[in-house]
């Protein structure tokens, strides 16, 4: 039977009425991954998700695909290679979501990420980080001299420049990359939901045998033989309603990120920035390129600080802000200031707590499966880019209680939009849409070619089209504006302001596929706009559909 569209209503009454081999919770990257390899495997998988599909740490993440050169540096050789081989199967899988990335780091005489005297060892560094990946996208770090490293930033203080170091991971979309890995989880027969909340397991005698959830204000029970829990920083939250009692076992990190203009920092490449007086280092990644060169925006970011606050929307502060500001300010001359700041991010990663205390800095980015008899399947900790190796393992413990499943097919599977698709030329101006639908664009494509209207910007001044959002609610099962400003577009993280006086002309273009009347449509640009406020330092007032 041909797997059903990827409509909400379709696949909750799929929830609602058939049993499934596995029900995984959490509608992050990593549930979304799991959910993939076990529909992939044959296996009967549901999915749900409390919220919106990777509205937690897998839309506010570094966008990066990489092996982290710091955990080379910190021994953890085993991790690296892992996620540089999972990099490569990203790049095979998804050439439509994943890029090849520069990233250069200075070699400053005083207060840079390295200087002359730990040049050497970083040279060393960049070979072990070659031999174990980084070679295998064809290209090899290399030794640059104060001109050619300027060149890549020239906003950059070159009084104390003494060179860089080239080398290349990769970046993505978190956002797209984990919604594309839900649709082809329901390509190969999983039936997955969001905003339907787990409110309890069901059991027959001691076993786990499901979940009592909720959507739309009902609840029922998903039947399943196997649990898997992949709630990310919520999942001591489904262990307790499975064990009983609260495992603590999760240690949330928080980092921030801060948007730019591309103008005030001028990289043509990620580049590794120093935090003064502390052992650690900020991103500053180019974002959205023009078609004639140059990006529009530079995100930097991540800062890794223990989080004791509530695990809903993690508050980005204005000490945050400063903090990421005086980084920047010291790697460059231009002066970027809190009114230069056009949209910020914060989100948790889902550390899995260490007897050693310490930085969550210096906590293993490594996974751990806790496989409780007759109970659920925890998969915990990792990183964006080693989820499908994370899934792997997950639905390896899934296929023992089963006894049938056999063994993982994901490693070369095609990614939806991938089959097909070509990498088109740099700054091409079909860029925009090739690099988020891949294929699937077509439909886009064929949107716009009977309403030309669809055409127009969705908020003036990014690149993202009225299509998109109307797409986004046919077929990516977005449910309200934020779904579609934050998480089906990147809009809100790049110009926080811009999208909240388009939110009205959004909340317009969405009501009819959602049956929204003047009231809701009120009420969803209302509750957009207070979400927004707190991030911005001034921000334009909501217009009401009257006045629109």
């Amino acid at each position: 039977m041909a797997p059903l569209p990827f409509d909400r209503t379709a696949m909750l009454e799929r929830l609602r009425t058939e049993t499934f081999d596995v029900l995984v919770i959490g509608g992050g990257i990593t549930g979304a991954g799991v959910a993939l390899d076990a529909a992939s495997r044959g296996l009967m998988t549901a999915l749900v998700e409390r919220d919106d599909f990777s509205s937690g740490t897998s839309s506010k993440s570094s966008k990066l695909a990489h092996g982290g050169l710091r955990y080379l540096q910190q021994g953890e050789i085993g991790l690296v290679y892992e996620a540089l081989h999972e990099r490569q199967r990203l790049l095979h899988n998804a050439p439509h979501l994943v890029r090849i990335l520069p990233f250069l780091i200075p070699i400053m005489s005083s207060g840079g990420v390295v200087g002359r005297k730990l040049g050497f060892a970083l040279g060393k560094s960049m070979w072990l980080y070659d031999l174990t990946g980084g070679a295998r996208i064809g290209k090899k770090h290399k030794k640059l001299n104060n001109a050619d490293t300027l060149a890549h930033m020239p906003t950059m203080a070159d009084d104390r420049l003494a060179g860089g170091y080239l080398y290349y991971d990769a970046t993505v979309d978190d956002s797209r990359l984990c919604l594309t890995v839900v649709r082809t989880a329901v390509q190969h027969g999983a039936a997955t939901a969001n905003y339907t909340n787990v409110v309890a397991l069901t059991r027959s005698g001691k076993t786990c045998t499901g979940a009592t959830v909720e959507a739309d204000g009902h609840q029922f029970d998903v039947r399943a033989t196997v649990v898997v829990n992949a709630a990310g920083v919520w999942s001591d939250r489904v262990r307790t309603l499975d064990e009983g009692k609260d495992p603590d076992a999760i240690r949330p990190a928080k980092g921030i990120h801060i948007t730019v203009p591309w103008d005030k920092v001028r990289n043509d490449v990620a580049v590794v920035i120093p935090v003064p007086g502390e052992k650690r280092t900020l991103f500053v990644v180019p974002w959205l390129p023009k078609p004639e060169g140059g990006f529009t925006f530079t995100y930097v970011g991540t800062t890794d600080t223990d989080y004791q606050g509530p695990l809903e929307d993690p508050e980005c502060t204005a000490g945050d802000i400063d903090y990421v500001l005086n980084a920047l300010n010291h790697a460059v001359t231009t002066n970027v200031t809190h009114e230069d700041v056009l949209g910020v991010w914060a989100g948790l990663r889902p550390l899995v707590k260490s007897v050693a205390s310490g930085r969550t800095a210096d906590l293993s980015r490594g996974h751990k499966v806790n496989d409780r008899p007759d109970g659920v399947i925890t998969i915990t900790g990792g990183k964006l880019t080693t989820y499908r190796h994370m899934a792997s393992d997950t639905v390896d413990h899934v296929v023992n209680r089963l006894g049938r499943g056999g063994k993982s097919r994901t490693a070369s599977l095609k990614l939806l939009g991938a089959e097909g698709y070509t990498v088109p030329p740099s700054h091409s101006p079909q860029t925009h849409l090739d690099e988020r639908f891949g294929t699937e664009r077509a439909t886009i494509d064929a949107m716009i070619a009977a309403d030309p209207t669809l055409g127009a910007p969705l908020v003036p001044g990014l690149p993202y089209v009225k299509a998109e959002a109307r797409y986004s609610v046919r077929h990516e099962m977005a449910r309200t504006v934020d779904d579609v400003l934050s998480r089906r577009t990147r809009a809100r993280l790049q110009d926080a302001r811009a999208c909240m006086a388009a939110a009205s002309d959004v909340a317009h273009l969405l009501a009819p596929d959602l049956g929204w009347d003047v009231a809701r449509i009120d009420a969803e640009v209302a509750s957009f706009c207070e979400s927004v406020k707190p991030e911005l330092v001034s921000a334009p007032a909501p217009r009401s559909s009257a006045t629109t």
